[in-house]
């Protein structure tokens, strides 16, 4: 039987662009409302729902599990110029299931 929850929150960054894999330190940590059974397989599915800044914030998905996930915005490179990683206030809706 799948299971489906969805979410919401605001979310910016003051951070560089996150590139070193496992280092979830400025990431944002979400809980599910109602936690997933154990040992559920769970996959989040976030979107941005605004339009606040002139780059484009790109999501990061880290650690998710049957009680939460972290989340954090990573601006998307532009070519060959790096996005310095900081990125206003944006509105990030989320969907997570069981697979």
């Amino acid at each position: 039987m799948s299971m489906i929850q969805t979410g919401v929150l605001d979310l910016d960054s003051t951070h560089p662009v996150a590139t070193t894999g496992g280092d979830t330190s400025t990431f944002t940590h979400v809980t599910f409302p109602t936690p997933f059974p154990a040992g559920s397989r769970v996959i989040v599915i976030p979107f941005v729902q605004t339009f606040n800044g002139p780059e484009t914030p790109g999501l990061r998905i880290a650690d998710v599990t049957p009680q939460g996930f972290r989340i954090r915005i990573n601006e998307i490179l532009a070519g060959a110029t790096k996005s310095d990683g900081h990125h206003t206030r944006e509105t990030i809706g989320w969907l997570a299931t069981t697979v």
